[in-house]
């Protein structure tokens, strides 16, 4: 695949992750971002399972990852007053992570991270400020033409790839659907925003705590300051609830504060000092929880990866797919290097048993995080403080990553031409 020509849409850990392993396979990539520069806000994020995998062939990836590595020690689930129901602690082993990984990281530093492996590579440009407006694709299967929004002339490229989020544009050219076609949502948002106050008190534990009304916000340190994270699960019966969300969100800063407060008012525990930091923030970032079910990963010469294609809503392994799809999609190009859509086929044919092994979010998984009654908060906390106290999440975890690591082992190929 020397030589081939390759537009990138999104540059946020998916897009610049792709960049980095179609160059090293020999492809000319442009990466175009239609923010004005890389978007460094956002929540703290994990790498798990098949995402250390490829993080460990990037020469240099692991130990920048844990330089820049979100220092927290463990999470207490907490009740009005303060006081814990149980901490639950990272393992020390990454191949047995809790709930808190030993690779856990702010998404703008993983995406500066990975964009600083590329961007002195003379394979790779970045664009900032630009978007694909229309792609047509030629019915002999040759390169797409594609058109831009701004400075970027039409051109033609031998392959376009979405990373460009759940809500992607760039799926809806390439598929010919709408822009929330396959997008199933969860009916639950999540916001989060640093604030200077300390909440913590100097300590290295975070703490989450739990309103009804499926409301829930956890407080981590950042050095010597606070990062919150909000999540708000609506029950079923108001499926219409999360419209509300999606129309604060696109009225911009203040009107999304203005909602989150109004949702989150006197809830209890530190809610005033939260909402006044909420307030004052210059860095809420705040989307909705969806998966994406794309009937296709590919069409002619368009392809998806990541949250574009594969998004897996609240089962913390987003990132890892990501990551693991750019290895694969440059891995079986480079396997196919005379036929593009025999490599997409065989990429579509890897990831779909990953997809399906690590991407199914679990049935009760908003019930557990954030129930809606408070004898639903009672009853899961006290399960919670039980299972800790009892030893029992210890031999779970063991169990469950050693079968995680071999079953991802097994399904990650190994590609010499990339490796």
């Amino acid at each position: 695949m020397a030589g081939l020509n390759v537009l990138v849409a999104g540059a946020s850990i998916a897009g610049p992750m792709t960049a980095y392993w179609l160059a090293k396979a020999g492809a000319k990539v442009t990466v175009i971002e239609r923010f004005p520069s890389l978007r460094t806000g956002g929540q703290n994020i994990d790498i798990r399972t098949i995402g250390v995998e490829v993080m460990r062939k990037i020469p240099g990836m692991e130990a920048a990852v844990q330089a820049k590595k979100y220092e927290i020690d463990g999470i207490s689930l907490v009740r009005s007053d303060g006081r814990p129901y149980g901490t639950l602690k990272p393992t020390g082993n990454p191949d047995q992570q809790t709930l808190i990984s030993e690779y856990e990281i702010l998404r703008g530093d993983l995406s500066k991270i990975i964009v600083d492996l590329t961007k002195d590579n003379k394979n790779v440009q970045y664009v900032f400020g630009e978007q694909v407006t229309a792609m047509q694709q030629p019915s002999n299967g040759g390169p797409i033409t594609v058109e831009f929004a701004n400075e970027l002339p039409s051109s033609g490229y031998d392959l376009v790839v979405a990373c460009d989020g759940t809500t992607s544009r760039t799926r809806a050219l390439g598929l010919g659907c709408g822009v929330r076609d396959h997008v199933i949502s969860t009916n639950c948002w999540g916001a989060y925003f640093r604030m200077p106050q300390d909440l913590l008190q100097g300590k290295k534990i975070g703490l989450g705590y739990n309103a009804p009304g499926g409301r829930m916000v956890g407080v981590a340190p950042d050095a010597g300051a606070s990062r919150v994270f909000m999540m708000s699960a609506y029950p079923n019966s108001e499926r219409d609830a999360i419209l509300h969300f999606r129309e604060a969100l696109k009225q911009g800063d203040e009107a999304l504060k203005q909602f989150v407060a109004r949702r989150y008012e006197n809830i209890g525990w530190k809610d005033t000092q939260i909402l006044e930091g909420l307030m004052k923030s210059d860095d809420l970032y705040a989307s909705e929880v969806c998966q994406v079910k794309a009937p296709t990963l590919y069409q002619g010469r368009f392809v998806m990866v990541g949250d574009a294609g594969y998004a897996s809503g609240l089962t913390g392994v987003g990132t890892s797919l990501a990551m693991a799809g750019a290895y694969v999609l440059a891995g079986e190009l480079s396997e196919h290097s005379d036929n593009i859509a025999a490599g997409l086929q065989a990429y579509e044919q890897c990831m779909r048993p990953l997809i399906a092994d690590l991407g199914q979010m679990p049935r009760f998984v908003t019930t557990v995080m954030a129930p809606q009654t408070a004898w639903g908060i009672w009853l899961r906390n006290n399960i919670f403080g039980f299972v800790l106290w009892t030893g029992i999440l210890d031999y779970i975890q063991k169990f469950m990553g050693g079968a995680l690591q071999k079953t991802n082992k097994d399904l990650l190929p190994s590609y010499q031409r990339i490796s």
